[in-house]
């Protein structure tokens, strides 16, 4: 029962490489009973192939519905994304089950959401692997080549219950690899891990990314995490806020030319403040000339008198 299917298909094969990722314009609105609500509001983003991403954010900030969106779980209200070649609202349900089955492969938050405890581990990723073997051509790992992958060789043979929680959660990545996808996205993988685990958890990621160059996206809200991974998206209030790169953070020009400032920054200046803009070949600076308490009652104009603002 443990062993991966013999149809000729399902064989050891080079690394699978990376696809691409990128979205435009990306919105997507909820609808509830007390009305609607904006999970993201202008998502702009680029992904290399083979590149590693952290999404870094508070819960709520649209982190998940992102990820959701760039597994094809869901479409989006506005916006186009493209994985690798596809254009995503232009597949058809069958298309995007493809997708997902071969393309992309997803580790949902929580370990034992993505596994089968009643079956042992070589099994769970032979399963996940179906999908996929059964398209013409199609050449797979067997299941201990991907567990080997992560960190669980020799494993195989165990169930869920028999692992410790970094094991647990390293299998789940292994499902998540069954496929060979070009597109990892994990979403909170080391949420409910000690320090230890987390570590195992990250470099069966970094191994994963170096020996099959496969992109990987990973949901977080530990910065510390999404620093190790080389690039962090920072997503505040459905938007694309910062960027963390190599120890540096920078702030992001949207494709609307609209820029979130850092938290710390937007606290001193209210929403309302009126900016003067000074820029020159590659810097922008900006001067606070006027906030809202500083506004004329009669006719909302700002009472701006000439003299110097404050520099951000």
């Amino acid at each position: 029962m443990n062993a991966a299917p013999q149809d000729g298909r399902t064989t050891a094969t080079r690394p699978a490489g990376g696809v691409a990722v990128t979205c435009h314009r990306l919105i997507h609105i909820y609808s509830t009973g007390a009305g609607d609500v904006v999970a993201l509001s202008g998502v702009d983003l680029r992904i290399s192939p083979g590149e590693m991403l952290a999404l870094v954010g508070p819960s709520g900030s649209g982190k998940s519905t992102l990820v959701a969106i760039l597994g094809g779980l869901m479409q989006p209200s506005a916006g186009r994304v493209y994985v690798g070649d596809h254009e995503l609202s232009r597949l058809s349900s069958k298309g995007l089950a493809s997708l997902r089955g071969a393309t992309v492969g997803t580790v949902l938050q929580g370990a034992e959401r993505n596994l089968l405890p009643y079956v042992s581990l070589s099994r769970n990723v032979w399963l996940a692997q179906r999908p996929a073997a059964r398209i013409a051509g199609r050449r797979l790992d067997p299941p201990e080549a991907i567990l080997d992958l992560v960190g669980l060789a020799g494993a195989g043979a165990r169930r869920v219950g028999d692992l410790t929680p970094g094991q647990r959660q390293r299998a789940a990545l292994a499902q998540g690899l069954a496929a060979g996808p070009g597109l990892l996205l994990v979403d909170e993988p080391t949420s409910q891990l000690d320090a230890a685990g987390r570590d195992e958890v990250l470099t069966a990621l970094a191994t994963v990314n170096a020996e099959r160059g496969t992109t990987v996206v990973v949901v977080t809200h530990d910065g510390e995490v999404g620093a190790r991974l080389g690039r962090a998206v920072t997503i505040r209030d459905g938007r694309v806020g910062a960027e963390g790169r190599n120890g540096r953070d920078f702030a992001v020009v949207a494709g609307d030319g609209t820029i979130q400032l850092p938290p710390e920054t937007s606290a001193a200046f209210p929403a309302g403040t009126l900016l003067e803009v000074d820029h020159t070949d590659q810097s922008i600076t900006l001067h606070a000339v006027a906030t809202p308490s500083s506004l004329d009652g009669d006719d909302g104009v700002a009472n701006i008198s000439g003299e110097p603002g404050h520099a951000l």
